[in-house]
């Protein structure tokens, strides 16, 4: 499939109604509500947002506060995955353009014509300029876009007749890591009064947070299919969504007996762990390692109903013990497939008493132990064209890499860096610790990067 001329480029279509059509009064625009976010300061970064698509002065506010979240992200996200409903062809699928540009006041936007390439394999995607052409539904995000990220390439979608499963695997193939960001574009209720659409939009809102698309009533939200899809997929990848900013047309710019509802929503990647529960689990170490010593022969249970949900989602764990700061045995999971309190023990019983390069930890040197517990994100695959391009994407002392190949794999933590500070003795040592030669490289070969949230404690050691 081709992607259009060098310099074809789309046009923007309701520069002037949605928004202001000249350079000047649109970044003054959308500074404005950028600036009227003051909730975000110091906020994390969001993997993925759902915001509105209604004109400025009806939705731009709320808008702004999830586009606030983008702003520490300026020099890192340089690919953005922009999905929304079509309002005006009807079509099955999701359809792509094959311009290589998207215009607004404030410059062109390149797209992502390798990307694009990639999910136009997918059978359900389609070309499709002329779903493209009059579309706002894409189009009004792209100035708060270009505000708030600076350079970056897109890759538009606008959803038909699609699936959640189908919407899923297009996002999916995109995700990426701290590089990619994904924008949903949807506005909620229509033209109900006031109270019904304030009780409308709190059920769906409620439906997003918790990651049920099917919750999703069809009036809900004219993006519901786009919405659904993200939420299948973060819902698998164990990823959390919080509703940041819902109103409508009422409580900004219109009267309120026919009103149109919007929310802001983000959606984060393994949201950092409250003191508190790192107290637990490091609790849940230090009470497996200590009973079982006693007895190693039975892995023990553990109790899902005692703990929060932010100790029972799914996640992946490494459990690390070291004495005296040389290594006494490590055990972990790559993949969120339990709880993660059940990941954390059964890893730590594992990294105690079963893993097959030490003897099994006693009794006797338990007060000389130290125990980490590294909990990683959800990993995301790269896309290479070579062993060079991967060196100088990796970031040293805060990726892991999963690197796979003909049947073997390997990862190193990000604490490996301490000890392989360099990216090539670092990318090196990991194909070797795969089973594959220092210096193997093969088309064939497969990347995934991941971060951890890494803590630890002596196992003698008081816990608070």
């Amino acid at each position: 499939m081709g992607f259009g001329a060098a310099g074809t480029v789309r046009n923007p279509f309701v520069a002037g109604s949605f928004y202001p059509a000249s350079e000047g009064e649109l970044r003054a625009a959308v500074t404005g509500h950028l600036s009227n976010a003051a909730k975000a300061a110091g906020a994390p970064v969001p993997k993925a947002i759902i915001a509105p698509h209604a004109g400025y002065v009806y939705s731009g506010a709320i808008a702004g506060t999830a586009y606030a979240r983008l702003v520490p992200a300026r020099n890192t996200i340089r690919r953005v995955v922009l999905a929304g409903p079509s309002h005006r062809v009807p079509f099955r699928g999701i359809a792509i353009p094959t311009v290589t540009g998207f215009a607004t006041p404030l410059g062109v936007v390149p797209l992502d014509r390798d990307a694009l390439g990639r999910i136009a394999q997918l059978p359900f995607v389609h070309a499709r300029d002329d779903a493209h052409a009059a579309e706002h539904s894409l189009e009004v995000h792209l100035p708060f876009l270009q505000e708030t990220l600076g350079e970056f390439q897109l890759v538009p979608l606008v959803v038909g007749d699609a699936t959640p499963a189908e919407v899923a695997a297009v996002l999916e193939a995109l995700w990426g890591g701290p590089e990619s960001l994904t924008v949903i574009s949807s506005d909620l209720s229509h033209y109900e009064t006031y109270e019904t659409a304030r009780t409308m939009d709190a059920a769906t809102s409620s439906a997003i947070v918790r990651l049920d698309g099917n919750a999703i009533a069809e009036k809900g939200a004219c993006g519901r299919r786009p919405i659904r899809g993200l939420l299948e997929l973060a819902r698998r990848q164990g990823m959390r969504a919080t509703a940041i900013d819902v109103r409508n047309s009422g409580d900004t710019a219109g009267p309120k007996d026919r009103v149109v509802g919007y929310g802001s929503y983000i959606v984060e990647e393994n949201p950092r762990l409250p003191d508190s529960a790192r107290a637990v689990l490091l609790a849940v170490v230090r009470e497996v390692v200590t009973r079982s010593a006693q007895n190693p022969q039975n892995e023990p249970g553990v109790d899902l109903s005692r703990y929060a949900p932010e100790l029972v989602a799914p996640r992946a764990a490494f459990v690390t013990f070291t004495r005296q700061g040389h290594l006494r045995g490590c055990i972990g999971s790559l993949e969120a497939h339990q709880p993660l309190v059940l990941d954390v023990a059964r890893n730590a019983f594992k990294g105690a008493f079963r893993d097959p390069r030490f003897p099994p930890i006693t009794a006797e040197e338990i007060p000389q132990l130290a125990a980490s517990i590294s909990v990683l994100s959800q990993p995301g695959e790269l896309q290479l064209g070579s062993e060079a391009e991967l060196l100088s994407i990796i970031r040293p002392g805060i990726d892991g890499l999963i690197l796979a190949d003909g049947g073997k794999r390997g990862t190193f933590l990000p604490s490996v860096w301490e000890q392989l500070p360099s990216p090539k003795d670092f990318l090196q040592r990991l194909k070797l610790k795969a089973g594959l030669a220092a210096d193997h490289w093969s088309p064939t070969v497969r990347v995934w990067r991941y971060q951890t949230e890494s803590f630890g404690m002596a196992l003698g050691a008081t816990i608070h």
